[in-house]
Parts: C-alpha cells; sequence; structure tokens
C-alpha cells in the first residue's frame, strides 16, 4: 500500500515517555511513515533524545524550537511540514499499537473514506481503561456526519446527555487517521490553546468535520491514552479558564452562526456551556488556596449570566442521579454543596 502518513507528535518535557511513543510510531506494520515531532523548547533532555532517534531512523523529522508556543502551535507548524496522503496524531506520553496505521489505512481507502477513528485504552498507573464509543464498527455518510460526529463537536445533545462525563469523548485529535487533502483543502488549523484554555481539539475537529463526506469508526482499541497520577495542584489548576472558556463558547457561537446551522447546534452549544461547569469545577477545587476560595471561584462562576442561563436549559431527566445532584446544586447557586460532590469526584478520578 503506497500510501504515506505523516505521524505529528508535539512535545514538551517528555523525556520519561518519548520513547515509548516513538518506539510505537516506528513499529508500525504500514512502513511509509513521516514522522514529525515538534519538540516546543523541552528544557528538559528532549533534544538530546529525539537527536538520537532521528540518527537512527531517517522517517524522523524533528523540529527543534526556541521559544515554548504550547502545543496550538507545534501542531500548526507540523501541519505546515507534513506531505504525507493521511494524518494521525499522536501525543508524546501516549503510545499505539503497531497495526493502527496499516488497518486504518486500509480502511480508509477499502471505504472511500476522509476520516477513520477508534477506540483508545486509558492508561492510569497500572490500571487499563477501555474506552469505546460505538457499539461494533460503523459507517457515517454524510447525514450521519453531521448529526452524530459533527454536531458533537459543538456538544451533548439528547440522549448523549445520559454521559456528561463522556461529552467530549470524541473530540481528540488523536485516535484518528485524516485524509491530508481535506484539512490543506481548507486550510484547517488548531486555534491557539492560548485564548482558549483547552479543547483546541474539538475546534479543530469542528472545522474538519463539516467537510468530510464519509467516516468510519472501528471497534477496536489501537490508542492509549496515559493519565499520570504524579502532578501537582498548582500545575493543573488554571485560574483564568472560566473566561478562557468564554472566548471559546465565542468561536463556536460563531460558528454555528457563519454557517447557518440549526437550533440542535444551538442547544448542544448551550449544553456545553452548562456541562462546562464540571470541568470547572473541577479545577477549581485544584486551588491551592483552599476551601473558602475554591467556594468564592464557584459562586461567582455560578452566578454568571452566561453560565446561571445555560444550567437552567439544561435537560437532566436523562442523567443518572449523581449528575442531576450536581446539576441541581448549580441550579441553587449551592457553591459548598458543589464543592462537597467535586470532592467525591476528585477521589474517584484518582483512583
Amino acid at each position: 500500500m503506497n500510501k504515506k502518513i505523516s505521524v505529528i507528535i508535539p512535545t514538551y518535557n517528555a523525556e520519561h515517555f518519548l520513547s515509548k511513543t516513538l518506539d510505537s510510531v516506528l513499529a508500525q506494520t504500514h512502513l511509509d511513515l513521516e514522522v514529525i515531532v515538534v519538540n516546543d523548547a523541552s528544557p528538559d533532555g528532549t533534544a538530546v533524545l529525539l537527536d538520537r532517534y532521528t540518527a537512527l531512523d531517517h522517517r524522523i523529522r524533528v523540529v527543534h524550537k526556541t521559544k515554548n508556543e504550547h502545543v496550538s502551535c507545534a501542531r500548526n507548524d507540523a501541519l505546515d511540514l507534513a506531505t504525507g496522503d493521511y494524518l494521525l496524531f499522536v501525543d508524546s506520553d501516549d503510545w499505539i499499537e503497531p497495526e493502527t496505521c496499516e488497518r486504518a489505512l486500509s480502511t480508509l481507502e477499502a471505504y472511500d473514506a476522509d476520516l477513520v477513528m477508534w477506540s483508545y485504552v486509558r492508561e492510569v498507573g497500572e490500571d487499563s481503561r477501555p474506552k469505546r464509543f460505538f457499539d461494533g464498527e460503523q459507517i457515517f455518510d454524510a447525514d450521519a456526519v453531521r448529526e452524530k460526529l459533527y454536531r458533537r463537536m459543538v456538544g451533548a445533545y439528547g440522549e448523549e446527555l445520559a454521559h456528561p462525563e463522556n461529552a467530549d469523548a470524541l473530540c481528540t485529535i488523536w485516535g484518528k487517521l485524516y485524509r491530508r487533502e481535506l484539512i490543506e483543502k481548507n486550510h484547517t488549523r488548531f486555534p491557539d490553546i492560548r485564548k482558549t484554555g483547552t479543547y483546541e481539539d474539538g475546534l479543530f475537529n469542528l472545522e474538519v468535520l463539516r467537510h468530510v463526506r464519509k467516516a468510519v469508526y472501528l471497534d477496536e482499541y489501537f490508542y492509549h491514552y496515559r493519565r499520570s497520577l504524579d502532578h501537582s495542584l498548582s500545575t493543573y489548576y488554571k485560574a483564568d479558564l472560566p473566561q478562557k472558556w468564554k472566548y471559546l463558547f465565542g468561536l463556536i457561537r460563531q460558528h454555528i452562526h457563519e454557517h447557518e446551522l440549526d437550533d440542535t447546534f444551538s442547544q448542544a452549544l448551550t449544553n456545553r456551556i452548562a456541562l462546562s461547569v464540571i470541568s470547572l469545577g473541577i479545577n477549581e477545587a485544584e486551588n491551592p488556596a483552599g476551601a473558602a476560595a475554591v467556594v468564592r471561584s464557584l459562586r461567582r462562576i455560578l452566578q454568571d449570566e452566561e453560565y446561571r442561563s445555560a444550567i437552567h436549559r439544561l435537560d437532566l431527566s436523562p442523567m443518572p442521579i449523581h449528575w442531576k445532584a450536581y446539576f441541581t446544586c448549580a441550579r441553587w447557586g449551592w457553591a459548598w454543596g458543589l464543592y462537597g460532590l467535586l470532592l467525591v469526584i476528585q477521589r474517584i478520578r484518582g483512583r
């Protein structure tokens, strides 16, 4: 199969994990690869490790940046250099199964699709937790792409609200093989994560999926997503996240308006704003300033008109009892109750 896949790996301070990532990519059964690694000015030993790999395998191309500009810019730099027929994104602390590229490429070409995606395994310490999106292999024609994938990048809708914690599970950039021609034709690039706070993957996929004619889901676990147990609260807490997400919501709202999307997209955005109170709450719970500061921040979020309005418009009927309790506290503006539930969520996430 004489088709080249460009594998894009942005990296920052990942010297302890990067070898496993690179080894998994270089061991692919599909050999026609170009591996573009963007070292985003890592101060650790990443540069030395990458230079060693470059000397061992001609398929690796490394960009050493002198200024840290974060993951969105690193990926965009790689996209500007990519020459493959297809694109695969891998994060620098994750790894993929040996047959990933071969199976994804053969599927994409067999169905003449623009996008192939698959399940993943969440690696938490020694614990592996498989994550699947659909029951069995799925083929999405243009209408199904719009209804089940494109709109999902805006937000969850209807019965999807039964699992708020999975609302963005489909939105990652990894775990997918893209037809590069589609991305270059529309010059799709990542928004600056320094402005949006997070969700650069979803915004990228929102633009891509608007043009996808056909997509395929493989019910196989090809990707391993590593979640480290070793992190500090001060590293993960983002005091400005609520305001950055307002900018993010504005970008999605603009996309809906510019492309004259229907009311399901608008309601999905409203649901996204409401469900964001989960992640915003988890973020605030990691504030090292203590419980009183956390509750004050939660109260400000719950009193903000945009968040408050979305919470009151959120359909709680599909949700299990614990999420109904969470959003009932949010509707009442009960910040202390919300904080108590967040402590429980933190303990569950840490298991």
